[in-house]
C-alpha cells in the first residue's frame, strides 16, 4: 500500500493489556488481546502487543529472547529498571514482556497491596520499552483500568515529547464493574500529580481517591466498549457504574464494537477434546459426546432428557442468584439434567455441591475451569444458560452456538447483540431471551426451550442456524481500524489547535 494510489498507509498500533491468551487468562480481555491483533495484522497493519512478564510466564516455553536495551521507569521520586523480551503471537505478530522481578515476580496476578504501582510500572515501561526500540506508535489501544493512564500521560507528561507528541490513544472498556479505584498518592507514583483535569469529573463522589477508568475515559481520544448495545447501556445509571453523567459528556467519541471469536481454536470440526467431532451438516455425530459427558459427570447417559449447562465465575453479576432461585423447581418439574463448572462466593459452591448430592445422576459441579473440561460441555450440553444481570459481550454464548449448544440468555450487553430469539412461527432464530432480571422470567424462557427440545427437526434446525454465525474477528478488526484512524484525526486536530495557541 502506498500514498500514491490515495490507499491510507498503514498502521502502527501498540496494544497494551494485562492479560494475553495463550500466556496468562482470567478472563474475555485475554481472548481478545490474542486474538484481535493476528487479525488486524492480516489487515496490513503493523500491531505489536505489550504485557507484564508475570512470574508464572516460563520464557523458555514461550521461546521469549530477551531484548538487550534496558531502559529506566520514573517512578514517584525514582527510576525503576526495566527490559523487555520479546515473543510472538498467531501472524507473527510482536508481543513484548515488560519485566521487573520487584513487581512481576509473584505468584499470582492482581489483588496485590500494590496494584496500582505495578501496572503503572507496566504502562511506563512499554511507552519507553518502545521508544529504546526506536518504533513510535500511531495510536496506543489502552485495555481496562490497568492501561487508562496511558490516556492520561500522552495528554500531559507526553504532550510535547517529540517521540509520543502525535500518538493517538483508544480506550476500551470491557466491564465498567471494575473501575481501579486508589488513594491520590498514585498520581505522584506517576508523576501527574500536578496536572488536574480540564475535560470533566473523574467519576467518584469524593476527592480523596483516584479512579483509574475514569481517567482513560476523560482522556482518551476515542472510547469504545465491546459490544453496540453495552456501549448504549452504559450511559444509563443502571448500567453506568457511576460514570454514566462522564460518559455522557464523552458519548460523541464512544463506541461499541463487538469482540470476534477465534473460530480455528473453537472448531467442533477440529477439537482434540472432544470425544467425537462434527460440523453442522453431521450433527447426528454430536450425540456421543452428549453421551460422553453425562459419564463423565455421573449423570444417567438419557439421549432424550435435555442436559442445560454453565460454565462461568460464580456471582450475582452472571445470573447465578437466578439459578439458584430456580434450580431445584427445574430439578423437580423439568426432566432436565445440569452440569456446572466454575468458581466464584463460596455460597454458590455450598449450594450447587448440595443439590447435586440431592440429585444424583440430574446434577453435576465441578468446582474449577479447565479447558478440556469446558470443550466438552460446549460440546454435549443442548442448552446453555447465561442469565446474566450484565454482560458486556460475552463468549460463552458464541462458543456455544459454534458448538451447537443453544444458548438461554438475558437480553442484554452483547447477549442480545449475538442470540436471536426463536421464534416459532417464523422457525428463525438462535437461542431464546429473556429480558426481565427476574427468576420466573428465566423459568419462563427454560420451559420454552425444554419444549421446543422435544420437536427433533426443529432443535436440529435451530442448532444449525447457531453454528452457522459468523463470530471472526475479520469484521471487528476492520472496525477497529477505522476506529484507530478516527483517534489519529482527532489527535492530529488537537494538535494543530495547540500549535495555534502557543
Amino acid at each position: 500500500m502506498s500514498e500514491t494510489d490515495n490507499t491510507p498507509r498503514p498502521l502502527r498500533i501498540l496494544l497494551l493489556a494485562a492479560e494475553v491468551v495463550p500466556f496468562v487468562k482470567t478472563g474475555g480481555l485475554a481472548d481478545v488481546a490474542g486474538s484481535l491483533p493476528p487479525a488486524i495484522r492480516a489487515l496490513g497493519h503493523d500491531i505489536r502487543v505489550a504485557m507484564p512478564r508475570y512470574g508464572r510466564i516460563d520464557p523458555r516455553r514461550f521461546n521469549l529472547k530477551l531484548l538487550p536495551k534496558t531502559f529506566v521507569v520514573p517512578l514517584d521520586n525514582r527510576m525503576e529498571p526495566g527490559q523487555l523480551r520479546e515473543g510472538r503471537l498467531a501472524y507473527d505478530v510482536p508481543i513484548y514482556f515488560v519485566e521487573n522481578a520487584r513487581y512481576f515476580d509473584r505468584e499470582g496476578i492482581y489483588m496485590y497491596p500494590d496494584d496500582a504501582e505495578r501496572f503503572i510500572f507496566f504502562c511506563r515501561g512499554a511507552l519507553e520499552g518502545v521508544r529504546q526500540l526506536g518504533w513510535q506508535p500511531d495510536v496506543v489501544h489502552c485495555h481496562d483500568w490497568q492501561t487508562a493512564l496511558v490516556p492520561n500521560w500522552l495528554k500531559t507528561i507526553y504532550a510535547r515529547d517529540p517521540f509520543f507528541c502525535q500518538t493517538a490513544s483508544v480506550y476500551t472498556i470491557h466491564s465498567l464493574a471494575f473501575r481501579g479505584i486508589f488513594g491520590r498518592r498514585v498520581l505522584e507514583i506517576a508523576g501527574i500529580a500536578e496536572y488536574e483535569f480540564t475535560a470533566g469529573p473523574d467519576g467518584t463522589r469524593d476527592g480523596q481517591v483516584v479512579d483509574f477508568m475514569a481517567r482513560g475515559i476523560t482522556y482518551a481520544d476515542v472510547i469504545n466498549t465491546v459490544s453496540p448495545t453495552y456501549a448504549r447501556e452504559i450511559l444509563t445509571p443502571e448500567f453506568g457504574e457511576n460514570l454514566d453523567g462522564l460518559l455522557r459528556q464523552r458519548q460523541d467519541r464512544l463506541f461499541g464494537i463487538l469482540n470476534g471469536l477465534d473460530a480455528e481454536d473453537y472448531n467442533p470440526a477440529t477439537d482434540p477434546y472432544i470425544a467425537r467431532r462434527y460440523t453442522a451438516e453431521t450433527l447426528e455425530q454430536r450425540a456421543e459426546n452428549k453421551a460422553a459427558l453425562q459419564r463423565y459427570a455421573g449423570l444417567e447417559v438419557a439421549p432424550e432428557t435435555p442436559l442445560l449447562g454453565a460454565i462461568s465465575r460464580l456471582t450475582d453479576d452472571k445470573g447465578f442468584d437466578l439459578i439458584q432461585a430456580m434450580l431445584e423447581p427445574m430439578l423437580k418439574h423439568l426432566d432436565v439434567q445440569f452440569v456446572l463448572m466454575g468458581t466464584g462466593e463460596e455460597r454458590y459452591h455450598r449450594f450447587f455441591l448440595e443439590i447435586a448430592q440431592r440429585y444424583p445422576g440430574r446434577m453435576a459441579v465441578f468446582l474449577t475451569f479447565n479447558t478440556p473440561l469446558a470443550r466438552r460441555i460446549y460440546a454435549g450440553t443442548d442448552i446453555f444458560l447465561m442469565p446474566s444481570r450484565f454482560e458486556p459481550c460475552g463468549l460463552g454464548q458464541m462458543i456455544a452456538m459454534r458448538y451447537g449448544s443453544v444458548p438461554l440468555v438475558r437480553a442484554v450487553g452483547g447477549l442480545v447483540d449475538t442470540v436471536q430469539d426463536y421464534d416459532p412461527s417464523a422457525q428463525t432464530g438462535t437461542g431464546f431471551l429473556f429480558r426481565a432480571y427476574d427468576a420466573l422470567a428465566f423459568y419462563t424462557a427454560v420451559v420454552r426451550a425444554v419444549e421446543t427440545y422435544r420437536y427433533t427437526d426443529v432443535w436440529r434446525k435451530l442448532q444449525q442456524r447457531g453454528m452457522q454465525q459468523d463470530f471472526s474477528w475479520q469484521a471487528s478488526a476492520r472496525a477497529y481500524v477505522e476506529l484507530y484512524r478516527l483517534a489519529c484525526s482527532l489527535r492530529a486536530q488537537m494538535a494543530q489547535g495547540i500549535s495555534r495557541t502557543s
